[in-house]
């Protein structure tokens, strides 16, 4: 099975906080990972305001921008994601960020696993809603 990650579920993998245990579960499940690469500037971007408030070290930031590539299978870059995200974020009237994980879903055929709430319940009642799967639901 192939599953996009989005950055909420990646920065569990680097950070011990709620959902943390479920989102390193999907590393042993055997699926096909991937993401955008905006993914990257998202991770840095959270691990550097976690950095910033005291809660992670910055070798720790580092270290989880410097291993999140080789963790996932593949890294797909946004140009080609950009005129699909744009559409569904007029769509959903919803930031374009989270309709790059969309758009790459939808592109691969693939669920869009996430830990982001806001993106979840935005999607719930719309044809997007049955690729979006909330984090905690993995077993």
């Amino acid at each position: 099975m192939i599953l996009v990650i989005d950055a909420s579920v990646a920065l569990k993998w680097f950070v011990d906080e709620d959902g943390s245990r479920m989102a390193e579960a999907l590393l042993t499940r055997g699926d096909i990972l991937i993401a955008p690469d905006l993914i990257m500037p998202e991770v840095c971007n959270a691990t550097w305001k976690m950095v910033r408030r005291g809660m992670m070290h910055q070798t720790q930031q580092l270290a989880a921008v410097t291993r999140l590539p080789s963790i996932l299978d593949e890294l797909v870059p946004t140009a080609s994601l950009a005129p699909r995200a744009a559409a569904l974020s007029r769509l959903l009237d919803h930031p374009a960020y989270d309709c790059f994980y969309l758009a790459l879903g939808e592109q691969r055929g693939a669920t869009l696993i996430s830990a982001d709430h806001r993106l979840i319940h935005r999607v719930a009642d719309t044809t997007w809603g049955g690729m979006v799967t909330d984090l905690r639901a993995i077993s």
